[in-house]
């Protein structure tokens, strides 16, 4: 199970509510704090979650989510709405970069992410969870590439693949119904030829043995010789058959 999949498992099904998205982050600046919440000294990974609430009306929230060394247990350590969110900063909207700046009511937070592509999944799922949730005022993305906030964002580019796999799937489908068609209908011509050919062989089987049996017998010097004996004669025959 990855890290986030845990974390949603762990720290917010039980609560009803479900993990939109998910960016493992660090300070680009780091704070000078002495000793850690736990009383001690050690390393930790930090996750940026964003969740909303299954029960309406829908709460967003994002959450600060740490995992200390040498634990397999995630702690939320803070949390805000989404009205409490002013300002996303993307740092460079030509080119896809790991950093990028969340500006709330009561700070500034500056992180880098574990990679670009995590951080562009991740501001563009928060856009696109703003504009749906943010009825009155939304915060504000700057420094944000067009991709990520307009119809070419990957949410738009996964459905057209999902769309397009749809329709190779159903492509695929008619054409071997298709095949199967044809399959069928060369069977039928098979059989059909196959009972022509088995009438064929049988009368030709049953035309030798009588000329095999006319040629043993006899008959056809009846034939020459007392033409009304070889009538009746070959009509026992052909009762034998």
């Amino acid at each position: 199970m990855s890290a986030k999949s845990a974390i949603n498992k762990e720290l917010f099904t039980p609560h009803d509510e479900k993990m939109l998205a998910g960016v493992q982050v660090k300070r680009r600046t780091k704070k000078k704090i002495p000793f850690l919440a736990t009383g001690g000294q050690g390393d930790y990974m930090t996750f940026i979650c964003l969740s909303v609430t299954n029960k309406k009306p829908s709460h967003v929230s994002l959450t600060k989510v740490k995992q200390f060394q040498g634990s397999s247990a995630f702690v939320k350590r803070s949390q805000w709405t989404i009205d409490q969110l002013r300002q996303i900063n993307g740092i460079d909207s030509n080119k896809d970069c790991p950093e990028f700046d969340l500006m709330f009511d009561n700070g500034l937070d500056q992180w880098v992410a574990s990679s670009a592509g995590e951080k562009c999944t991740f501001i563009q799922i928060l856009h696109h969870t703003c504009q749906r949730y943010c009825s009155a005022r939304k915060p504000e993305f700057i420094n944000c590439q067009s991709k990520l906030l307009g119809g070419n964002s990957i949410l738009h580019s996964a459905a057209g693949s999902v769309t397009s796999a749809v329709q190779k799937a159903s492509q695929a489908l008619n054409e071997r119904g298709e095949r199967l068609g044809r399959a069928e209908e060369r069977t039928a011509d098979m059989m059909n030829s196959a009972e022509q050919f088995a009438v064929t062989a049988q009368k030709v089987s049953q035309t030798r043995r009588l000329l095999m049996l006319e040629k043993i017998l006899g008959a056809r010097s009846l034939l020459r010789c007392e033409n009304g004996k070889f009538v009746i004669f070959k009509i026992k025959i052909s009762l034998l058959y």
